[in-house]
């Protein structure tokens, strides 16, 4: 049996409707998992839930399904963000992989005082989340958001929405309801960065334990702790 194949496109979903693949999506259905005209896909798009289809037309530049029947209803999920200065490229590509599967709705990169990168492919970066939540079944992929300054980002920073900011060497304490996590750079945060921090009145300072984490481990470690309290949802 040849295993499923979910793919995310952004047309419309709808019983009996045509939509055509996204870019690169036929070279992946033709030449890497050799699927032929007849065979099934599942496609979601974000808002109209999961549904099967059959291929319907198929080349290596170009493909078209039919929506047969619905799979899964649109449901709402944790409206969790993430916030994080960007890393080495492996290390940033597992975050954004991990923080979708982690079910994360938006990821902010931030440039900090000690980021250890000033350029980001956010192209590639929006791909890697479309393969994470195609493979980890969600039903939408989080929005990557350029890059802003981390001033820039605590000034225009929505009312109502918590930030847990993971600080090195804190002190332990519970873990807060928080619409965000922020992680820093490998080198911490600076001095004027943390005196910011302690400043802004929707941010909590959390510890992730007594150990120094990698930024990456502190991304999964914190989303992990934060989703367990309960945050509300879209």
């Amino acid at each position: 049996m040849k295993p499923g194949i979910r793919l995310f496109i952004h047309d419309n979903l709808g019983q009996s409707g045509e939509v055509q693949a996204e870019a690169g999506q036929a070279h992946y259905l033709a030449s890497v998992m050799r699927r032929a005209v007849g065979d099934s896909v599942d496609l979601f798009n974000g808002r109209d839930g999961e549904w099967r289809a059959t291929i319907t037309e198929l080349r290596r530049d170009r493909a078209r399904f039919t929506v047969l029947t619905p799979l899964r209803l649109q449901t709402p999920e944790p409206d969790l963000w993430l916030i994080f200065a960007p890393l080495k490229r492996d290390a940033t590509d597992l975050a954004v992989q991990k923080a979708t599967e982690l079910g994360v709705s938006a990821i902010h990169p931030v440039f900090t005082a000690h980021t250890n990168t000033a350029r980001l492919n956010l192209d590639r970066l929006a791909a890697i989340a479309t393969e994470a939540a195609e493979q980890c079944e969600r039903l939408s992929v989080p929005t990557i958001h350029a890059p802003r300054p981390l001033p820039d980002l605590l000034a225009g920073w929505p009312e109502g929405r918590p930030l847990a900011a993971a600080i090195e060497r804190g002190a332990p304490g519970p873990i807060p309801q928080a619409g965000a996590l922020l992680v820093g750079p490998e080198g911490g945060f600076a001095p004027a960065e943390l005196d910011a921090l302690r400043r802004a009145r929707f941010v909590s300072p959390i510890c992730l334990g007594p150990r120094v984490l990698r930024a990456e481990t502190a991304i999964i470690a914190g989303l992990a702790l934060l989703q367990g309290c309960g945050w509300s949802t879209n």
